[in-house]
């Protein structure tokens, strides 16, 4: 996407979006703006910052069919990897 069309979509100019880019700057946007440009680049919160992005998928999956299970099953599971 394009500093121009990233610049639309959230409601800034283009200007704002360059000095994002720059290394030479020390602008912070706003939580609510870094919220606004994961979404516009179809991401989320937790998949942006989590710690290995290529992991990220398959460990929240993994978390789902973790929930899923009973206690006694989570117990199981987790002796196998503590022990």
């Amino acid at each position: 996407m394009s500093a121009r069309a990233l610049s639309l979509t959230i409601g800034k100019n283009a200007s704002y979006i360059r000095l994002l880019e720059s290394e030479k700057t020390t602008f912070e946007p706003s939580l609510s703006i870094w919220l606004d440009i994961i979404e516009v680049c179809g991401s989320t919160p937790e998949e942006f910052f989590y710690y290995d992005i290529n992991a990220y998928k398959q460990d929240k999956q993994a978390l789902e069919f973790f929930k899923t299970l009973s206690s006694n099953q989570k117990n199981a599971i987790m002796n196998l990897y503590t022990k």
